[in-house]
């Protein structure tokens, strides 16, 4: 199925002419954009390029100064908190932790979108415990405090925890980062099972080019605010695009073996 067939076929998120902005600074202006769902779409851009804004917006945590973020064509305003949080799961960049916390302490905790003040824990939520926990290869460390686990695999416990609020749609901001090559590639396949075998829709803001290239299914492109260019992969990462985006000039090189394009600067 390709991404315009999912798009068409997945309630989806859409950002109606959205303006975004801290106070009197505006970040964002008039951005349309159709998330594809059930693919992977990242958001590139460099610093400041309003990247994370629009995360934070398509999780309802960054009231629009106009226009909209539609779930299935309803604007999250209309939305309650606890209702949005069953739909849309996002993980900040560098999430911290109470010491001590373990593993599934922490995965518990995705199930308060699910609960009521004083529902007891159901069996519905233990079975999505032990779901997130085996999704994520986290099964067998679920005892262990956070504290003492490897970077790679707090970021999985984390991520656990968003799985855990079965939402449909998972937003995750700079997954990777200070992550070790390997880390980074434990979750990047992560990514790529839940988007094939469980449908979800996964959007992240990455730094990597590279690793946007070989994973996503879709990447939007963002400079100072504004739209760039989005698309699949094999075709918008150009020489001509990532010149306007990251002010380099790079060389890109093909891939036979995985039909990616790749950077170097």
């Amino acid at each position: 199925m390709s991404v315009n067939e999912t798009t068409e076929a997945g309630s989806g998120l859409r950002l109606d002419t959205l303006s975004l902005g801290y106070g009197n600074r505006m970040v964002v202006e008039g951005l349309d954009l159709k998330i594809p769902s059930r693919a992977f779409t990242v958001l590139l851009g460099r610093n400041g390029s309003g990247k994370s804004t629009v995360l934070r917006a398509c999780a309802g945590l960054l009231k629009p100064k106009g226009g909209a973020v539609l779930l299935a064509g309803k604007p999250l305003s209309r939305f309650g908190a606890r209702e949005c949080a069953r739909r849309i799961a996002i993980l900040p960049q560098g999430p911290a932790a109470p010491e001590g916390l373990t593993v599934s302490d922490l995965v518990r905790q995705g199930r308060y979108p699910h609960r009521s003040l004083f529902s007891r824990w159901s069996r519905a939520d233990e079975e999505a415990v032990k779901e997130a926990l085996e999704l994520t290869g986290m099964a067998d460390l679920r005892e262990q405090p956070l504290e003492n686990l490897s970077g790679g695999q707090r970021q999985r416990a984390w991520i656990a925890m968003s799985l855990a609020q079965q939402t449909e749609i998972l937003l995750l901001d700079e997954p990777t980062t200070f992550l070790d090559l390997a880390h980074q590639a434990e979750v990047m396949r992560l990514i790529t099972t839940l988007v094939k075998s469980r449908g979800k829709t996964v959007i992240a803001v990455l730094h990597d080019v590279n690793q946007a290239a070989r994973h996503a299914d879709h990447i939007v492109m963002f400079k100072a605010g504004k739209l760039v260019q989005q698309g699949p992969p094999n075709i918008i990462m150009t020489r001509e695009h990532v010149r306007c985006v990251f002010d380099i000039d790079p060389e890109i090189v093909h891939d036979a073996k995985t039909n990616a394009k790749f950077i170097l600067s």
